[in-house]
């Protein structure tokens, strides 16, 4: 008889967290290198972000400031503005681990460390949701003439996935539990809620396949389905190829990570992490009989949310 168990969804644990500091840092990149490139990714997200605002509100003819208020009810912009507040925020922390040996998360409460899991779910899949649907389904095929235009839609239609991907390859980063795919869905649904409630609210569609006026009901049923299973299986291939980046660089690689030059947690010597023995492929493994803070460690994963 087999048996299945339904994982609670808003569940936390209570293991030890992320014992080896995976979030913080990377198989290929010292930390204080780590936090420097979040950071320079970060900032320019957020200097997009502040660009387009002024260039709207200096550009009567481009919508005036109103149109920079309606751009916080396009799912894009509200995705960029999480891919850079991510990057300052894993910058914050990683620079706290690379000058002291414990990062800041270590120090927030589970279900801020559980969220900040789940954040990086977000920034490592609606990005390629975002670039997938803007150049196939919402690209006009002629390329921009207007030089800002040409930026603005290459920053954030482009350069979001570019940072995905560095999120997704370049840091020591477990892979995301299967029950952040629900939470995935979930937020998508909560911006079709956003989506029409800026319709019923300022009169327009934030994107044109979910004008149910135009096309009908069906179609755009079958839209927004259809973006829900691609975000399933983007999720998926996410998770997939972190599982493949842990497997080439740690178990056939040997890369087991580039440390902070300070005792961790009090127990190790300067620049040792335990490597595979804390956590292996997103699982954590016992140190021993206690955590790095004398708690004990129990074999389940550190990031359940």
């Amino acid at each position: 008889m087999v048996n299945f168990r339904v994982e609670n969804p808003i569940r936390f644990g209570t293991d030890l967290w992320d014992p080896s500091h995976r979030f913080e840092t990377s198989w290929l990149l010292p930390p204080y290198a780590l936090a420097t490139v979040r950071a320079a990714f970060g900032c320019y997200g957020l200097f997009v972000l502040l660009f387009q605002s002024g260039y709207y509100c200096t550009h009567p003819s481009e919508g005036g400031c109103t149109a920079a208020g309606d751009e916080y009810s396009y799912f894009t912009v509200l995705t960029y503005w999480g891919l850079a507040c991510y990057n300052l925020t894993a910058a914050l922390h990683t620079f706290s681990y690379a000058r002291t040996g414990t990062p800041l998360l270590d120090r927030l409460p589970r279900p801020l460390q559980a969220l900040h899991a789940f954040y990086y779910t977000t920034v490592t899949v609606y990005p390629f949701i975002v670039t997938a649907v803007y150049w196939g389904l919402i690209y006009p095929g002629v390329w921009f003439t207007v030089t800002y235009d040409a930026w603005s839609n290459t920053s954030e239609h482009a350069l979001n996935s570019v940072f995905a991907f560095f999120e997704i390859v370049v840091p020591r980063t477990p892979a995301p539990l299967w029950i952040h795919a629900w939470w995935i869905v979930f937020v998508l649904a909560l911006y079709l809620t956003l989506a029409y409630v800026t319709y019923y609210t300022k009169g327009f569609y934030t994107y044109t396949f979910l004008d149910i006026q135009t096309q009908g009901s069906a179609i755009t049923a079958g839209y927004i389905l259809g973006i829900a299973v691609g975000a399933v299986i983007v999720f998926s291939i996410v998770k997939g190829v972190i599982h493949l980046r842990l497997w080439a660089t740690e178990r056939k690689g040997g890369f087991e990570g580039k440390f902070a030059d300070k005792p961790l947690g009090g127990s190790r010597g300067s620049g040792e992490a335990g490597g595979l023995e804390d956590v292996e492929m997103g699982r954590v493994e016992k140190l021993g009989s206690s955590g790095g803070d004398g708690s004990p460690v129990s074999g389940s994963d550190p990031r359940r949310s």
